[in-house]
């Protein structure tokens, strides 16, 4: 293959500047050789990469969608093979979550989420799963230092390609991010923001994005990743507490998060949020002084002999809001409801009585000394 440097042609295209790279393949900015069009060229530095991309360039050239990346031209027979996609000329939501910290304007997460909702219905409608939604996957069409302002279509999805892929597409062209479950079944994706059944290698439907998206809004709102049952307005109060049950129904089990990404898109565009900044997590406020009391992993035995509620709908003692039999915490206002909240001994997050295995990190739940 081709060395690839500044000026290089591909297609009517000459290389202008590196914007990524890694062990499988580089991005670069391009300049059409007479028309004023900058576009982005992936190539793969490995001749066994090539078959990646052209899966890649095959699924998003079928995903005709504003929030996603668009396809411009592919060729995997070419020296070198190539994929030219649309260029965003903005940052990406890691960016923007490092440039706001936990200050990030709240309308502007809720925007940015409803944008990523609308990209992912669209590409599950054809069947497509991302499987690897993550803040570096999510550019902006927008300037940083005027986010509050930012509209859905300035959010832009890249890297589909693990959606219709075997274990090792898309995204391995700049990270690698091929896993294996304990049985040796691969996995792909980047694991802080896998659901519990992609990291377990189980069949995946469109619900395990959704997974991906609470962690989104949850590292938006706070500028860090959830644990165990945290809520964003633990770490940053004066949140609504709507966003609160948003998040808790995308980052949850299987069977009890939002059915659809339309579903998640609406219930977002359903809160009635007055614009006002909600206050920054507060400084020197851990996460242990602000989270509920909870046992650690010892107390299992004890916490499932407690768990005899079993599923039945309830209603919680403080705000008599409908809860499930065996919810832990009120959805409505974060009342504990337990008697004892047992914690993985691994990572800390909080899990069911009668789990086995942890959600979030999947360690074995064993009894402590």
């Amino acid at each position: 293959m081709l060395s690839l440097q500044k000026g290089t042609r591909i297609s009517n295209f000459l290389l202008v500047e590196r914007i990524g790279a890694g062990a499988f393949g580089e991005v670069w900015t391009a300049r059409h050789h007479v028309f004023d069009q900058t576009v982005a060229i992936k190539v793969p530095t490995h001749p066994d990469f090539v078959r990646n991309l052209q899966r890649e360039g095959v699924v998003i050239h079928g995903l005709q969608h504003p929030n996603i990346v668009r396809a411009i031209d592919l060729d995997p027979y070419a020296d070198p093979p190539y994929l030219i996609m649309e260029y965003v000329a903005g940052p990406s939501l890691r960016r923007a979550i490092e440039h706001c910290g936990p200050s990030f304007p709240v309308p502007a997460a809720i925007t940015i989420l409803r944008g990523v909702l609308s990209a992912l219905t669209a590409a599950h409608a054809h069947g497509v799963i991302h499987r690897d939604l993550k803040p570096e996957n999510i550019l902006l069409a927008h300037p940083l230092d005027q986010l509050a302002s930012i509209r859905e279509g300035a959010v832009k999805v890249t890297d589909f390609g693990l959606g219709r892929a075997g274990a090792l597409t898309t995204d391995s062209m700049l990270q690698s991010g091929s896993l294996q479950t304990e049985d040796g079944r691969g996995i792909s994706g980047t694991l802080a923001y896998m659901s519990p059944e992609q990291r377990e290698g189980q069949p995946l439907d469109a619900r395990s994005d959704l997974y991906a998206c609470g962690i989104l809004l949850f590292e938006m709102l706070t500028g860090e990743r959830p644990q165990g049952t945290e809520v964003p307005s633990l770490l940053r109060p004066g949140l609504p507490l709507a966003l609160d049950e948003v998040f808790r129904r995308a980052y949850t089990r299987l069977e009890r998060r939002y059915s659809a990404s339309l579903q998640m898109y609406e219930a977002l565009g359903a809160l009635r949020y007055d614009g006002r900044a909600a206050p920054a997590v507060l400084p020197g406020r851990s996460r242990e002084a602000m989270a509920p009391p909870g046992a650690s992993c010892g107390d299992l035995d004890t916490a499932r002999g407690l768990a005899g509620r079993g599923a039945a709908a309830t209603h919680c003692d403080r705000c008599q809001g409908t809860v499930a039999g065996d919810d832990q915490f009120c959805i409505h206002c974060g009342a504990q409801l337990a008697s004892v909240i047992p914690r993985c001994g691994e990572c800390g997050g909080y899990v069911q009585a009668s789990d086995r295995f942890c959600i979030f990190c999947g360690t074995r739940l064993q009894l402590m000394a």
